[in-house]
């Protein structure tokens, strides 16, 4: 099967590429490297650099190659920053999406991943967070990927496009083998933020309040491997082959708070991170754990990197390599 990847050079999306091609699929990447890495993508793939914003640039795409399947991850994918430009999100994010659906729609493509969003619950009834949680965006960020599970419902009325929504909550860890890995700059996301205090690359990690209602005082959340969520991503892809759309939520179903995410980190790391407690961020939740029983029931998901020393060793084996990420090996 040939596939395209959009996004396929950032830190998920390349980590799936290279599961895809481990399993046997032709696989094309597109993406405009704004936060993505050449060097990240699996020498097999085939690379286009290219905008999705750029709609005769996606034509000319869908025109050179037969895809049988599209996994879609490149977008805007920063909370905080969806607050302060929300029409990177509510404009960018959508319309590249529209302009991806539509040549796929033209093109007879039936098979459609979207890598969604936990930021959907913005204020869940119920934890752990079940598929059937009521939707209620905590951002533009959130919104916009809604906005285009909305589009996806016409593509399947309309078309006959038949997708699954993935909404995962905090993606970790890097490849066992360690060649590929995250690599963000700036970095947002808490298990490389500590990782690079560990290298001493940051004086220090600042804990954003610590007076939640949880048991240490700090939020807990779901981490959850990034290679499991490429095994995810590919089980849902092969499911639509019956033509049935699905939506799934993804994590481990266990949650830990940030300071049991330090206290992990400097047993692996052997280092004593430095950390200080700083006010909170708005918007943040307390708790944010998924339930995952609807995947593993219905394609047999299960996570192998599911503990938390898993996720933290393959991050730290990556970080120590290659300390400077993807522009270390340039």
């Amino acid at each position: 099967m040939k596939v395209l990847v959009t996004g396929g050079a950032g830190y998920i999306g390349s980590h799936v590429v290279d599961l895809l091609i481990e399993r046997g699929y032709e696989v094309v990447v597109i993406d405009n490297l704004y936060t993505g890495h050449v060097e990240a993508v699996h020498p097999q793939a085939t690379f286009v650099q290219g905008d999705l914003l750029d709609h005769a640039r996606v034509k000319d795409v869908f025109e050179a190659h037969a895809f049988e399947g599209i996994l879609h991850f490149a977008s805007h994918t920063l909370v905080g920053e969806s607050w302060e430009k929300p029409w990177l999100y509510l404009r960018d994010n959508v319309v590249a999406a529209s302009n991806l659906l539509e040549e796929a729609a033209n093109h007879g493509v039936k098979r459609f991943i979207l890598s969604s969003t936990a930021n959907l619950f913005d204020d869940p009834e119920n934890i752990p967070i079940v598929a059937e949680e009521r939707i209620v965006p905590g951002s533009p960020y959130g919104e916009s990927k809604y906005m285009i599970e909305r589009q996806l419902y016409w593509m399947e009325r309309i078309y006959g496009m038949a997708s699954c929504c993935l909404r995962y909550f905090n993606a970790s860890g890097a490849h066992p083998d360690g060649h590929i890995g995250e690599d963000h700059t700036p970095e947002y996301h808490l298990i490389p933020i500590i990782l690079q205090v560990a290298l001493g690359q940051r004086e220090k990690l600042t804990i954003y309040g610590d007076d939640y209602k949880t048991p240490d005082g700090t939020c807990i959340r779901d981490y959850i491997h990034v290679m499991d969520l490429a095994d995810a991503h590919i089980l849902a892809l092969e499911a639509l082959a019956d033509g049935k759309s699905r939506k799934y939520n993804l994590g481990n179903g266990k949650g830990y708070s940030v300071r049991e995410v330090v206290d992990m980190a400097r047993q692996i790391t052997g280092q004593t991170i430095t950390t200080e407690v700083g006010a909170r961020r708005p918007g943040d939740p307390d708790n944010l754990i998924a339930d995952s029983t609807r995947i593993m029931q219905e394609l047999g998901w299960q996570p192998e990197f599911n503990t938390l020393p898993h996720i933290i060793e393959t991050a730290w084996n990556w970080h120590k390599n290659n300390p400077h990420g993807y522009a270390g090996r340039k």
